[in-house]
């Protein structure tokens, strides 16, 4: 067993969206990657699969998840499950930022369109 204190501030960015890792195999989580994703109002990711199914319990504010075509709302305390290999992005609706604890088992990796898979750093 470990604890391991909050990062003070998200380890990593993109535009319209921050990651703060949590657990992760550089932390010692052998099994699971968990960090928290924080989206701007207004902001929508990028459409993306992984190799294995992610989990998402939204903490606060209000998004939608657009899931191989269908769109579905989500709000604080909704979890949502994403099957592997399946094409999904997330958007922020509403004046709130939208944010969600996210969960992938360690190993796991994004594919974006045609590139090769890899880790999102906010995993690692």
């Amino acid at each position: 067993m470990s604890v391991h204190p909050r990062p003070v501030e998200p380890t990593h960015h993109l535009p319209g969206a921050a990651f703060t890792s949590l657990a992760t195999p550089t932390t010692g989580s052998s099994d699971t990657a968990v960090w928290e994703v924080r989206l701007t109002p207004g902001h929508s990711g990028v459409a993306h699969r992984l190799t294995r199914q992610e989990v998402f319990i939204v903490l606060s504010g209000k998004g939608t998840a657009h899931l191989a075509g269908t769109s579905i709302d989500l709000a604080a305390g909704d979890t949502l499950v994403v099957p592997a290999q399946t094409s999904f992005l997330l958007e922020a609706a509403g004046a709130e930022h939208f944010v969600a604890l996210c969960c992938l088992p360690v190993g796991g990796q994004a594919i974006m369109g045609d590139l090769a898979p890899f880790t999102p750093p906010w995993a690692e």
